[in-house]
C-alpha cells in the first residue's frame, strides 16, 4: 500500500491519502458490481430450493437454462442497479435499500416480459418469479451492508473529503458518516477560521474560508462538503465558484432545517439560472392516508393473531405480580385533536397517583424531572413485572387494539395527553394531522433520552416527510432498537 503526504501552512497533522482511498472512486464499483453478482445467484438459489423443497409436492420441478441463470437474470438486474447509478452513488443504507427494492422490482418485470417473448413462461413457476423477486432483493440489501460494514472498519475503500465548516451542522455530518454503513466518507481534512477544540484532535486543519481553494490544490483532494449552511448566500456562491475548479465534486448543506426534503422535487430554470423546489404534502393524497390505514389494519390483525399466546402469557404475569386490571386505559389526545382510551398492560401499582404524589412531594428533583419531561427514570409506581414490560416494550402491545379501532398508527408521533398539547406549540397541528403510533421516530432516536422539544419536533419531521417507505423503515429499526432496550424506562 503506498501513500502520499501532503502539508499546508496551516497543517500541523498531514493528510495521509492511502492508495485505496485514492482510487476508490475506480475500483469499488467493481467490487460491487462483483458483489450484486454473487449476490444475485444466491438470490436465485434460495428461490429454486424453496421452489423444489418446500412448496407442495403435487407441483412438479422445472428447470431453467443455465444462460438465463448465470447470465440473463443476473444482466438484467446489474442494469437496473447501475441505471440508478447503485454502482457509483454513496448513500444512507435505508435509502441504498429503498433503491436495491425499486430495482429488483423493475428487473423482474423485465424478466417476465422477455421470457414471454421467449416463449419460456410456460416452463418458468410463478412461485419461483415471487420467490426470485424476495430473495434477489434480500440477498443485495444483506451483501451490501455486510459488504459496507466490512469495508468501513477496515478502512479499505473510503471516500476522502475535506470539510468545510466546523460547528453544529459539521458535528451531525459526521455523526451520520461514522454511524451509517452506506455512506462511506473519510473526512481527511477541515477547513474551518475557528474550528473547536473537539475538531482541532480529530481531524487536522487545512485552512480558512480565504484560503480554501488554496488549501484544496495542495492537498489533492478532489470532493468537497460545506457545511456552513449560515455562512450566506454569497459568500457560497463565491465559495463554490473558486473551489469548483479544483474538485470533482462539491457538496453543500442548505439552510433548509424543518424543511419536508424527503418529497422534494428539484426542477432547473436555465434562462432564470436557478432551481425551483417542489414540496409535496404526501398525506393530503387521499390514497396515501387509505394505503397507511390499510397496511395498518391488515398487519395488527395478523400481528394479534401472532402475539395472542404472549399476550395470555402476559396477562397471568400481571395479576399474579400485582392482582387488579390488568388492562390499563389512558386518554390520550389522537387525530384532529380527538381525545381516545389508548391501551397498554397495566405496569404499575393499582393506587399509582397516591404513590406518585407522595414521591413528588418528598423529591424536589423528581419533581422537577416530571414537570419537565412528563416521566421519570426512577418511577416508585411501577412494579417487578412492569419494569420489564417497559424495558421490551411489551406493556405496548394491547395498542394493537386501537389500530384495529383506527385511533391509531403502527408508525406515527407519540401519542399524548391533554395537558401536553399547549407544549407542542404552533406543532401540534402536524400532530392532528396523523393518527398517533405504537412506534415512531422518537423511539428509533433514543426513546426517553431525548428531551422534550426535540421529541416535538422529530414528531413535526415525521408528519411533513412521510412515506410508506420511512414506515416501514422505523418498523424495522423499532425492533433493533427494542432488542438493544436502549433509552427505554
Amino acid at each position: 500500500m503506498t501513500s502520499k503526504i501532503i502539508n499546508t501552512d496551516l497543517n500541523f497533522n498531514a493528510i495521509r491519502i492511502t492508495f485505496f482511498e485514492k482510487y476508490t472512486s475506480f475500483i469499488l464499483p467493481v467490487i460491487l458490481i462483483f458483489a450484486d453478482y454473487i449476490a444475485l445467484l444466491v438470490g436465485e438459489g434460495v428461490a429454486f430450493f424453496l421452489r423444489d423443497s418446500i412448496v407442495p409436492l403435487f407441483l412438479s420441478n422445472f428447470e431453467m437454462p443455465d444462460i438465463y441463470v448465470y447470465i440473463v437474470i443476473p444482466l438484467i438486474f446489474l442494469f437496473f442497479l447501475h441505471f440508478d447509478r447503485m454502482h457509483i452513488r454513496r448513500m444512507p443504507f435505508w435509502q441504498m435499500t429503498e433503491k436495491l427494492f425499486k430495482a429488483s422490482t423493475y428487473a423482474v418485470l423485465s424478466i417476465i416480459v422477455i421470457m414471454y417473448f421467449a416463449g419460456v413462461t410456460k416452463e418458468v413457476s410463478r412461485i419461483f418469479i415471487f420467490l426470485l423477486w424476495v430473495f434477489s432483493f434480500s440477498s443485495l440489501a444483506i451483501v451490501r451492508y455486510s459488504l459496507k460494514k466490512i469495508l468501513n472498519k477496515l478502512g479499505l475503500f473510503q471516500l476522502p473529503v475535506i470539510l468545510i465548516g466546523a460547528g453544529k451542522t459539521a458535528e451531525l455530518l459526521l455523526a451520520s458518516f461514522h454511524q451509517d454503513a452506506g455512506l462511506g466518507y473519510k473526512v481527511v481534512g477541515v477547513i474551518e477560521d475557528n474550528p473547536s477544540a473537539s475538531i482541532k484532535t480529530r481531524f487536522p486543519i487545512i485552512g480558512t474560508f480565504v484560503n480554501a481553494e488554496d488549501a484544496i490544490k495542495r492537498s489533492g483532494v478532489k470532493n468537497v462538503i460545506i457545511a456552513a449552511p449560515g455562512i450566506g448566500r454569497e459568500k457560497l456562491l463565491n465559495l463554490i465558484h473558486r473551489l469548483q475548479p479544483h474538485v470533482r465534486k462539491i457538496a453543500f448543506v442548505p439552510d433548509l432545517f424543518g424543511v419536508p426534503v424527503s418529497s422534494m422535487e428539484l426542477e432547473t430554470l436555465f434562462n432564470e439560472k436557478t432551481v425551483l423546489l417542489k414540496v409535496r404534502n404526501n398525506l393530503a393524497n387521499i390514497y396515501n392516508r387509505l394505503f397507511k390505514y390499510s397496511f395498518d389494519f391488515l398487519s395488527s390483525l395478523v400481528g394479534f393473531i401472532v402475539i395472542l399466546p404472549l399476550v395470555v402469557l402476559l396477562v397471568a404475569l400481571i395479576y399474579i405480580d400485582s392482582p387488579g386490571p390488568v388492562i390499563f386505559r389512558h386518554i390520550r389526545v389522537g387525530k384532529d385533536g380527538k381525545s381516545f382510551p389508548c391501551y397498554k398492560f397495566r405496569t404499575m401499582v393499582p393506587n399509582a397517583q397516591d404513590v406518585l404524589r407522595s414521591y413528588l412531594e418528598a423529591n424536589p428533583e423528581a419533581r422537577e424531572e416530571w414537570q419537565r419531561d412528563f416521566k421519570l427514570k426512577k418511577d416508585p409506581r411501577i412494579t417487578r413485572v412492569g419494569c420489564f414490560l417497559r424495558k421490551t416494550s411489551l406493556d405496548e402491545l394491547p395498542q394493537v387494539l386501537n389500530v384495529l379501532r383506527g385511533e391509531m398508527s403502527l408508525v406515527g408521533p407519540r401519542p399524548i395527553i391533554r395537558e401536553e398539547v399547549l407544549r407542542y406549540g404552533d406543532y401540534i397541528h402536524d400532530y392532528y394531522m396523523v393518527r398517533p403510533g405504537i412506534t415512531g421516530m422518537w423511539q428509533v432516536g433514543g426513546r426517553n433520552d431525548i428531551d422534550y422539544s426535540e421529541r416535538v419536533k422529530i414528531d413535526s419531521w415525521y408528519v411533513r416527510n412521510w412515506s410508506i417507505w420511512l414506515d416501514l423503515v422505523l418498523l424495522m429499526k423499532t425492533v433493533q432498537v427494542v432488542l438493544a432496550r436502549k433509552g427505554a424506562y
